[in-house]
């Protein structure tokens, strides 16, 4: 079962709740897929056993056989590509390509398109392939080639606990669309909700399977619970606004660890 932790926003104890889940269950895999930040390893601390650096291809162009025809430019609905023929010039935008490879496939001359490896990120895997961390090349555009090659190395069996991106972009999406349940993560705050709302519109969109984990939790703030009565969906866990969980986890040390009495509640909530 792939259980799959995201949130509107960040800072609202996604990965707090990813790591306690992946802690708490003997045998489960972790993977964190928020490759522009990734944190799980400081809470999980894993012993690193392969390190792979993963490439996407781009087109490379040979302006000598290139007849101009413009074709390639006419089929990138991305407009990565721009033919000038008056000066018979072809002009890549490498940040906006998304490695389709239509470009080479439309081309009439075989040979003036090739395409070449071009890294964009490091793949982590660890603890007997139960660790998997995604790490984007600082200046890469776009996660999501990245998080979509990481999901061949995990096998799926088992319990898997995903730590999204946050936010409700193409990343996250991709994070998510096979994902067997959503937990999202968000905070009694009028920040936290909003973004809860969006993050909450894209899951449904999804129609995945889903609930809420409210941080922070505050017994004299109803906002987030009365969020949950309005939208119709459950509050799976209330974990409450607490100095030595912060100061825990400003150390390094996991939820579990800062305080025991969780390890069985997490576990709990992944058998539900």
């Amino acid at each position: 079962m792939n259980i799959a932790v995201s949130s509107g926003k960040g800072g609202t104890g996604k990965t707090l709740v990813s790591t306690s889940l992946a802690l708490s269950y003997t045998g489960s895999t972790y993977i964190d897929m928020d490759d522009e930040e990734p944190n799980g390893a400081i809470l999980i601390n894993p012993e690193i056993e392969k390190t792979i650096r993963f490439t996407v291809p781009i087109p490379e162009f040979n302006e000598n056989t290139c007849t101009f025809c413009g074709k390639c430019a006419e089929a990138c609905v991305y407009n990565a590509i721009s033919v000038i023929p008056q000066a018979k010039k072809i002009l890549f935008f490498n940040e906006l390509c998304h490695n389709c490879g239509v470009c080479k496939f439309v081309c009439p001359v075989p040979g003036t398109i090739v395409e070449k490896p071009k890294s964009i990120g490091t793949i982590n895997i660890g603890n007997s392939n139960h660790f998997i961390e995604g790490i984007l090349d600082i200046g890469i555009p776009s996660a999501v080639p990245l998080i979509s090659g990481m999901k061949k190395y995990f096998s799926g069996k088992g319990i898997t606990i995903i730590d999204s991106p946050p936010g409700t972009s193409c990343p996250v999406v991709e994070t998510v669309k096979d994902s067997d349940f959503v937990i999202l993560v968000t905070e009694p705050t009028p920040f936290g909700l909003n973004d809860l709302e969006l993050a909450l519109e894209v899951i449904r969109d999804l129609g995945k399977p889903h609930g809420i984990v409210v941080n922070k939790h505050d017994k004299n703030n109803t906002s987030a619970r009365k969020f949950a009565e309005k939208r119709g969906v459950k509050i799976l866990l209330e974990i409450p606004f607490s100095r030595k969980i912060a100061e825990g986890y400003s150390q390094g040390i996991p939820l579990i660890n800062s305080k025991p009495e969780y390890r069985d509640i997490f576990k709990k909530l992944i058998e539900k």
